[in-house]
């Protein structure tokens, strides 16, 4: 069962929620919680997990031939990420950092002078805590597209997911590329939100998303007692879905979490034999 932990606002606990779940889960349960906000991953933080590196992410960019090269220009003109600096009558200047892979200066030279090269744009990682696996991934600072580094993760964990009862994947925030690419596959989201009307807003987009990828999607409800819980209600009532679990501010929680130590409370356990109960696993 491959399950994301997901929403469209960043700072509601998705992390927290995922790491929490993945350590009660993997008691009882295989259970691999894979770190996909590859901008900025933290679970291992948060669970105190150290971690190794297990393979280096490459991303495709160009290579010229000057000898080939009639400084035409063509490949600077279909770069759209700029990385291409043009100056007529000199060979074209590349900024490898702002490099997106695309391919089109390749595709679109007409006397064949650029080729296929490689760049290091992230890590993989892995870990383990105690029955927990652990798998993360990071992108390198100044590299425009996260989405390869997720998709190498995505990658990776297809090789090793026949191995666990339960697949955990913590996406980054919102509904752009990376968190598609991490959504892909997934069999069920759980949706974490907080009850402020910036919580439903970006709720209502993140179920919108889940709805277009065919991803059954439930709702989770952190700091279920700050604000209005009706705006969530009525959010999950027009998208069809339900909130399965509310978890209040607490104290210990704020404490477990500063101290790197996984979150323990009934709301949480609520979940979790949620989870068990609709996959018939226990």
């Amino acid at each position: 069962m491959k399950i994301a932990i997901t929403g469209g606002k960043g700072g509601t606990g998705k992390s927290t929620v995922a790491t929490a779940l993945a350590v009660e889960l993997a008691k009882e349960n295989r259970v691999l919680l894979v770190d996909a906000d590859v901008d900025c991953p933290n679970d291992h933080l948060i669970l105190s997990i150290k971690r190794r590196e297990v393979k280096r992410v490459e991303q495709t960019v160009p290579k010229w031939d000057f000898k080939k090269c009639v400084k035409c220009g063509k490949c600077s003109a279909v770069c759209k990420a700029n990385s291409i600096v043009f100056v007529k009558g000199r060979f074209p200047i590349f900024i490898p950092d702002q490099c997106n892979g695309c391919g089109a200066c390749i595709i679109s030279c007409p006397k064949n002078a650029i080729s296929k090269s490689k760049k290091e744009i992230g890590k993989i990682f892995s870990g383990k805590k105690q029955k927990l696996d652990f798998v993360s991934g990071e992108l390198f600072p100044n590299q425009p597209i996260a989405e390869f580094v997720v998709s190498a993760i995505r990658d990776y964990v297809n090789g090793i997911e026949n191995k666990y009862d339960f697949v955990l994947i913590d996406t980054s925030a919102g509904t752009h590329c990376d968190v598609i690419s991490a959504l892909l596959g997934c069999d069920m989201a759980l949706a974490v939100t907080e009850p402020t009307p910036l919580g439903a807003h970006d709720m209502e987009l993140i179920l919108e998303l889940l709805k277009i990828l065919k991803i059954p999607a439930k709702i989770v409800l952190n700091r279920s007692d700050i604000g209005d819980g009706s705006l969530i209600k009525k959010i999950a009532e027009k998208c069809g879905t339900e909130i399965i679990g509310d978890i209040p501010y607490k104290k210990e929680i704020l404490e477990s979490y500063s101290k790197g130590e996984p979150v323990i409370d009934d709301s949480i356990l609520k979940i979790v034999n949620y989870l068990k109960k609709h996959t018939q696993l226990t």
